[in-house]
């Protein structure tokens, strides 16, 4: 196959085809996401200008897998914090934080999968099975928690958000029970008078 830098080249040409030039082949996003699946490195150019197109390419490839299988992997709380991120001054740290974190799941996953394999081995439970649902989902709190967590090292004022309202929740009902006492006081006093 022809290489770029070690890399199979995509053009993406104006009429939204995509021609893959180590096979000099036509190919689709299904294509492409299978070769992504199969570790296959490559890098998407636009035809024309030669400008690298690979990132917008890889998320229209996860629009399209999120919106015809019905299993979406990314929630919608997950999706709503991602756009926040932009602009703000973290959008800079959450795309390394994110590569990190799905490094990690990766090898969490593959450390996993030999553990069954070894406790299993040869037997159809050991063949067909998939990492148990509840070790993914506790995998993933795990993460969220970190991720949580970083988030918070990096910005203290999103932790002490929450704790401020209630703080200031708290002060105002003391403020009112002053109010209160004091009202009390010069009713006594007027009384007195």
């Amino acid at each position: 196959m022809a290489k770029h830098d070690g890399q199979i080249v995509i053009k993406k040409y104006a009429n939204r085809r995509l021609y893959n030039t180590g096979t000099s082949t036509y190919v689709t996003l299904d294509d492409l996401a299978v070769m992504v699946k199969k570790g296959d490195e490559f890098t998407v150019q636009d035809a024309k200008s030669g400008e690298d197109i690979t990132h917008s390419v890889l998320t229209q490839i996860i629009f399209e897998q999120e919106s015809k299988t019905g299993n979406t992997l990314l929630p919608i709380s997950f999706l709503r914090q991602l756009i926040s991120f932009y602009g703000d001054q973290m959008q800079m740290v959450v795309p390394s934080y994110l590569e990190h974190s799905m490094q990690a799941f990766t090898d969490q996953q593959v450390q996993m999968r030999e553990q069954i394999n070894k406790a299993f081995g040869d037997t159809p439970l050991g063949k067909n099975f998939s990492v148990p649902l509840q070790l993914v989902e506790e995998q993933v709190k795990r993460n969220t928690d970190l991720f949580h967590q970083a988030m918070q090292m990096f910005s203290p004022f999103m932790a002490a958000a929450p704790q401020a309202k209630e703080t200031r929740k708290a002060e105002a009902k003391d403020i009112d029970e002053l109010k209160e006492q004091m009202r009390a006081l010069q009713a006594k006093l007027e009384n007195l008078g």
